[in-house]
């Protein structure tokens, strides 16, 4: 317990609560507070008892709260997130939130860090720019209309960011609604040689198809279900898309959040290099300080790719998955097939899943969550919008789900950006070689360790997962 403890592992929160004798404070094990040393710890089974003890709840991470089921930090957090996104126009600036608020700006800067892996003034740029994409696709208003609407000061803002985040000018984005292809820009230096890698990482997928630098997948496109074409150069990727019915904006629309997705334009590559760097560790980002995590097409195919790929290889995991698509998936032309859906695979019994090597327990967990996301239980795509501590609490409930798979799923197909999958060989192995340890830390040093690279450890991973590789 004191082991977790030290982690700050909120997986263990309710199991146990940690009282410290020197302060009178009871705490749940995910608290951030300054650690105790061991002889000045007690544990609790409840609230009640550490109370009984004689201790006080602490004012950081509320355990009495936790236990009665309320986080009401969280919920104030929440509601404010939820008014910048729906009008962001209305705050000015980062301090401006802080002030909504209600916290001091260190603890506000915190809970924003915490729960949304964001800090406020990165989430309001996000939020004008998703409002002024909104308004780009639903009117025909000059662009300084849109810029202003959406909360941007001045053009030249507005040009350089949405270009930074969507790899196109407003103009272009607003063409989106015409026919044919479109291209997307990448940022210089761009490692587009590790993007193909690990496009073609499944050489017996049948949802996707790798030739030379043209990328093709079968894609959910605003619920038609297409071809998409992406050929991929050093400065941008061209896009062109084939489907049997009518592709109209909102299909072109969701092509270009996929592929913008796909080649991590809302990554920063540049801020984790200077953080490696400043740290030392130039070695970790060294001929790929670019790299980016590649998004999954949708967080249905992130999860089901977490739960197939549970403690096996990558390529048995890769032959798994081929075997659930032939037999639940639909055939599309060129030879590929799109993603089954949750309906289809919550038909099934894990019985019929042994003649594809399933185990009984894999196949059980697969089912199992396919049934929660058709019957509307788990809404994978709300997650994306909610705050990272209540995607974590929502996963981690779902039978199956560990934390590898949770932070595995957050991180490549939800876009947080600070995320471990502990228990992940490659970043364990990777963390070995790059502090040149004896053996490969346990679940704890892996927390440890992966603390200096917050709040960009969904990057520190993507790195590490490549260091003890060939460049390629």
């Amino acid at each position: 317990m004191y082991s977790r403890f030290l982690g700050s592992d909120p997986a263990w929160n309710g199991r146990f609560f940690t009282g410290v004798l020197t302060t009178g404070i009871y705490c749940l094990p995910s608290c951030r507070a300054k650690k105790p040393r061991a002889e000045n710890v007690r544990f609790f089974p409840s609230c009640d008892a550490a109370r009984a003890a004689g201790l006080r709840p602490c004012l950081k991470c509320h355990p009495d709260d936790f236990a009665r089921g309320a986080d009401p930090v969280l919920e104030s957090v929440e509601t404010l997130v939820a008014e910048v996104r729906a009008d962001p126009a209305r705050f000015s600036d980062a301090r401006s939130i802080v002030r909504r608020s209600g916290f001091g700006a260190t603890r506000c800067f915190e809970l924003f860090r915490q729960h949304y892996h964001s800090t406020p003034g990165d989430l309001l740029l996000r939020a004008r720019m998703e409002a002024a994409k909104r308004l780009l696709a639903t009117r025909q208003s000059p662009l300084t209309d849109i810029a202003a609407d959406a909360g941007f000061e001045s053009m030249s803002a507005f040009h350089e960011h949405f270009r930074e985040l969507n790899g196109m000018t407003p103009s272009a984005y607003r063409d989106l609604g015409s026919d044919g292809p479109f291209k997307v820009d990448l940022p210089p230096g761009y490692p587009l040689a590790h993007l193909l890698r690990s496009l073609g990482r499944d050489p017996v997928s049948i949802t996707e198809r790798l030739t030379g630098a043209l990328y093709e997948t079968s894609a959910d496109l605003a619920g038609v279900p297409a071809i998409m074409k992406v050929q991929l150069s050093q400065d941008c990727a061209r896009v062109s898309l084939d489907a049997p019915s009518e592709i109209g904006a909102d299909q072109r629309l969701a092509a270009h959040r996929l592929v913008a997705g796909l080649v991590g334009l809302d990554q920063d590559a540049a801020g984790f290099t200077r953080l490696a760097r400043r740290l030392g560790l130039g070695r970790l980002v060294s001929g790929r300080p670019g790299l980016r995590l590649i998004r999954t097409p949708s967080p249905w195919d992130g999860l089901l790719w977490s739960i197939i790929g549970q403690q096996i290889n990558l390529p048995f995991a890769c032959v798994l998955k081929r075997r659930l698509i032939e037999n639940t998936g639909t055939a599309l032309p060129a030879g590929l097939f799109s993603l089954p859906t949750a309906a289809a695979i919550a038909r099934l019994e894990p019985s019929a899943m042994r003649p594809w090597q399933y185990s009984r327990q894999k196949a059980e967990y697969l089912i199992g969550a396919a049934r929660l996301v058709a019957a509307g239980t788990l809404d994978l795509g709300a997650l994306s919008m909610t705050s990272a501590t209540r995607a974590e609490r929502t996963l981690l409930a779902v039978r199956g789900l560990g934390p590898w798979s949770v932070n595995y799923l957050m991180m490549r197909s939800l876009g947080f950006a600070d995320c471990v999958p502990i228990g992940d060989t490659g970043v364990t192995s990777g963390l070995q070689a790059l502090f040149k340890l004896e053996e490969r830390p346990d679940a704890d040093a892996t927390r440890r360790l992966m603390s200096v690279f917050s709040p960009y450890r969904s990057l520190a991973t993507a790195h590490l997962w490549q260091i003890n590789r060939p460049p390629p």
